[in-house]
């Protein structure tokens, strides 16, 4: 397994921060993690699609591109991996409405479930899909020893369009994945958060799917600006610093988080990235710095135990895919690099990060389903 990487800055004298290394294979991931922008400025993409015609491309849109311990803007961050053993195979599915969420992601796990398959990365539009049914889809691949994580893509704070890469192509409205195939590749993952709730908990009363229309019996998006304060006047972006935290019920010990995607003034309902199952209990959410990057610490760690013991010498470089949230980066503002730092530290040297900020992660929780998350850092490291 090779890995190399590779920046495109526009501000830059030649562009490319490097010339474009000879890995092109049937068994090389060109992973591509760019600003929006690059929807129209499409020749930069096209010229790196070039030089690998048969290579797995795929990618998406973000709010961040990470490489490294840094974060960028405006850019687009490469990395490609030369994989010696390991199969691979990519897919999509459009996604017109929220409502296809399902089915599309029934659809990638059929395409991708074949023998050897250890695991599978997902790259999503970011306001369109309902990422719960998404997860629910792909669970139906019914196994648990395969390992499911991704992210969905971002538009920066803006909310406005998104999009995925596949092959040669830049889609809107569209899902892809990819799928890792053979006993030699190795794959970890985790997945943290370290928000603090406030407030009380309340009873979620009337909801379908991820839109929340009242709580308490009372009209959701009131209740939210109520807490927000003069903050309210900037939903939903302002929505990215105070999430929602449910579980199923009061015995329930596994909160997920559930990040704005819209309001709606008329119905005075919120649109989450995942659903607010009705009967559900619900409480507000608030950042404690240091616990964040806390949390993207405690994530680097379980993942890079995921794939290291005392027979495992870890003799290859290490792949880190790291997806955050973007209101973690809005929230962290100067200090979000000791976040992917404090993350990159837990691996040993020579172990490629890349990454987005994103607007929603998908991950298990600890082992089997896999989970959308919101507010989180969720990592996916591949050895092979």
């Amino acid at each position: 397994m090779e890995i190399q990487t590779l920046i495109y800055n526009e501000h830059s004298n030649s562009g490319w921060s490097d010339r474009f290394p000879l890995l092109d294979s049937p068994n090389t991931l060109i992973l591509v993690f760019a600003a929006s922008e690059y929807f129209e400025n499409v020749k930069p993409i096209h010229e790196l699609i070039q030089h690998y015609p048969n290579s797995k491309i795929i990618g998406c849109s973000s709010a961040g591109e990470i490489l490294g311990e840094h974060i960028l803007d405006k850019s687009i961050s490469v990395a490609i991996i030369k994989f010696e053993q390991t199969l691979l195979e990519i897919t999509r599915q459009e996604i017109l409405t929220s409502e296809d969420s399902l089915q599309a992601g029934e659809k990638i796990a059929q395409a991708l479930n074949k023998n050897t398959l250890r695991g599978i990365f997902v790259l999503s539009d970011g306001l369109r899909v309902n990422g719960s049914e998404l997860v629910k889809g792909l669970n139906k691949l019914g196994n648990k020893d395969i390992v499911i994580t991704g992210g969905l893509a971002g538009d920066g704070k803006d909310f406005k369009r998104t999009w995925v890469l596949y092959n040669g192509d830049i889609l809107t409205n569209n899902i892809v994945a990819i799928g890792f195939y053979g006993d030699k590749i190795q794959i970890g993952h985790a997945s943290r958060g370290g928000w603090d709730v406030f407030g009380p908990e309340r009873l979620v009363t009337y909801s379908k799917n991820n839109v929340l229309y009242e709580l308490d019996n009372k009209p959701a998006l009131a209740l939210y600006k109520e807490y927000l304060g003069e903050k309210a006047a900037g939903l939903p972006a302002t929505g990215l610093l105070y999430p929602l935290a449910i579980r199923k019920n009061s015995k329930d010990t596994n909160q997920l988080v559930r990040t704005i995607l819209a309001v709606d003034e008329t119905a005075q309902s919120l649109t989450f990235a995942g659903d607010i199952p009705q009967g559900s209990l619900a409480q507000l959410m608030r950042s404690n710095f240091d616990r964040l990057i806390a949390s993207a610490s405690e994530a680097g760690d379980v993942a890079y135990h995921m794939i290291f013991n005392e027979d495992n010498k870890l003799q290859a470089p290490i792949l880190a895919i790291a997806v955050s949230c973007v209101g973690r980066r809005l929230l962290l503002g100067e200090r979000i690099e000791e976040e992917t730092k404090s993350m990159l530290e837990h691996f040993p040297p020579g172990t490629i990060q890349i990454g987005f900020y994103s607007y929603g992660e998908l991950s298990p929780y600890a082992t089997g389903d896999c989970s959308l998350h919101n507010q989180t850092m969720t990592v996916t490291t591949f050895y092979e």
